[in-house]
């Protein structure tokens, strides 16, 4: 049994960097990891390949359309390369990891190995060379989240995102047609990116897309939306087979039974939280699959934490290395808290075709609170760098609270949506209001000047 201060099941984002800070304050912290490698899903397989390939096919797009400008434009692409980069990427980080692990001496070490609680505080990792335990005075659990294949019949035969952007991937070479089976995020950025790439795409969607954001910010994207994706809503999905040519699907349609044909059917249901093995036989609370905390990251047994996509509270990359960081911060004050989690300023990005993002409270939410809110719009068919790019569709908006005017939330959809959420998040986190963001000089001619201009409009 060797003993340490701090302990994390994971070294994915919810978990590295509140390692790293508990090292440097002077503790002995050990990551156990199963990929023994630090980032998680993230850059195995998740948002670092996806937007890899996501923002070529963005320069793809771009040079395509330039051709109404006079420019040449790109009439051809490699996938090939497109590959090549997205692992070069992945492998430049990784090697970026490796030096700042080493940098960090014997404070804080990476096991390659899956933990399993013995007790609250104990774990056991079999390893390549042994199982070990240790002894934790403070955990924090963030073993992330796997991929969700639903029970239907053949799905086996399916690939999923892991399939198409894990580092050195089998996926490499686009067919003509693709089925994707899904509603959420991941569906709709890989069917955009696909058929930017020239893939014929068709989304299977047993009910609504994006169920969780609110329906005016998702009304307003799917509007948007590239005619060429074909949407099959109200498709309950039966079983899927294939021969040599061709996968099919065979899906229930307001009654009806449907068979749809593709070379290739991608899983995009979703994913689920992986709760590590006798963490609920110590005392851990987990419902529905998730591993309940509170606003200080402190599950229900003391000095264990849950950070990340295992609590299933803002399953994001960004939010899981806040999340770690509170967690590091409250263990170094004796657990006494002393840091707590604002899960509401955390932005949300489609990195679909338009962009689109938000953040804290917006319409539907406010509806649902109760809450009186005013708007401020700014559409960006008035903005200046829309009208350079000649992307003017969709629009900034704001949501202040009535009376105080303080910043509740916001969306962006269209032009720089990924980049303008982030300032709009802080205003949240901030507690500004909307006289603070109209002082504010944003920089022209870029899509931020929207920020101030809408707040500008309420006075």
């Amino acid at each position: 049994m060797e003993k340490v201060d701090a302990l994390t099941v994971g070294a994915g984002g919810g978990a590295y960097p509140g390692a790293f800070r508990l090292a440097r304050a002077g503790r002995r912290v050990v990551m156990v990891d199963p990929k023994g490698v630090m980032s998680g899903n993230c850059l195995a397989d998740g948002c670092i390949p996806s937007k890899s390939v996501r923002e070529v096919a963005d320069l793809y797009r771009r040079a395509r359309r330039g051709q109404k400008f006079g420019l040449a434009g790109a009439t051809d692409f490699n996938y090939a390369a497109v590959i090549a980069h997205k692992d070069g990427v992945q492998i430049r980080r990784y090697q970026q990891h490796d030096r700042e692990l080493a940098e960090m001496g014997d404070r804080l070490r990476l096991v390659k190995g899956t933990a399993r609680f013995l007790e609250p505080h104990v774990v056991e990792v079999p390893t390549d060379d042994g199982t070990h335990r240790y002894s934790a005075d403070s955990i924090i659990i963030a073993s992330g989240a796997e991929v969700a294949v639903p029970p239907i019949p053949g799905a086996e035969l399916c690939l999923t995102s892991s399939d198409i952007f894990a580092l050195r991937p089998k996926f490499r070479r686009l067919p003509q047609r693709m089925v994707i089976i899904g509603a959420g995020y991941i569906a709709l950025e890989t069917a955009c990116m696909l058929s930017v790439f020239g893939v014929g795409v068709s989304v299977l969607v047993r009910s609504q897309v994006l169920r969780t954001m609110d329906p005016d910010f998702v009304s307003q994207l799917m509007g948007l939306f590239d005619p060429g994706i074909e949407l099959v809503f109200d498709a309950e999905v039966g079983t899927i087979d294939r021969d040599e040519k061709a996968a099919r699907v065979h899906y229930r349609q307001h009654g009806r039974e449907q068979v749809i044909e593709a070379e290739q059917v991608m899983m995009a249901a979703g994913r689920k939280p992986v709760i590590p093995e006798g963490c609920e036989e110590v005392g851990v609370n987990v419902e529905h699959g998730r591993i309940l905390v509170d606003a200080t990251l402190q599950t229900s047994v003391p000095r264990i934490y849950a950070c990340g996509d295992v609590n299933a509270r803002s399953p994001l990359f960004h939010s899981a290395v806040r999340q770690s960081l509170v967690a590091a911060h409250n263990i170094l004050s004796g657990n006494v808290p002393s840091d707590y989690m604002d899960f509401e300023s955390v932005p949300t990005t489609l990195f679909t075709f338009p962009e689109a993002a938000y953040v804290g409270i917006t319409r539907d939410q406010a509806r649902r609170r109760g809450l009186s809110v005013v708007e401020a719009p700014y559409p960006f068919a008035e903005d200046t760098r829309a009208q350079i790019y000649d992307e003017t569709a969709g629009e900034l908006r704001l949501f202040f609270e009535a009376g105080s005017l303080r910043v509740l939330g916001g969306w962006v959809i269209g032009i720089d949506a990924g980049n303008l959420i982030g300032e709009i998040g802080l205003a949240v986190s901030s507690r500004l209001t909307a006289h603070d963001l109209a002082r504010y000089p944003d920089q022209h001619p870029m899509a931020s000047e929207g920020v101030s201009k809408a707040a500008r409009s309420l006075f």
